[in-house]
């Protein structure tokens, strides 16, 4: 276990790193010229990311299968955002889908 001493240090060289990250992107951004296919991809992978981070938190829970309700609900929110609803609708139709089937028994 580390001393208080070693969580600070770590805290400070945490926020430290992030910050570098933060200034880097402004920075050299000026200096380095990106060709359009690498931007292109950037662009692309940060989709595909995004898409993997909601196909596993919706479809698993831990190592296993989350259930049906779970990705129901997701795949309410999904439409609902794509057809534009306000964000505070998609959620709330999204938990009241999951939520509405788990009271029927659907797992």
């Amino acid at each position: 276990m580390l001393s208080p001493v070693g969580l600070v240090v770590a805290a400070v060289a945490l926020g430290a790193g992030t910050f570098a990250f933060r200034v880097a992107g402004p920075v050299l951004r000026s200096r380095i010229q990106l060709s359009p296919r690498v931007e292109k991809s950037f662009a692309v992978s940060a989709v595909v990311l995004l898409a993997a981070l909601v196909a596993t938190s919706s479809l698993l829970e831990g190592a296993e299968f989350a259930g049906w309700a779970r990705p129901a609900g997701v795949a309410v929110g999904g439409v609902l955002a794509w057809k534009k609803a306000p964000f505070v609708v998609v959620v709330l139709a999204a938990g009241a889908t999951a939520a509405g089937l788990r009271l029927l028994g659907v797992p």
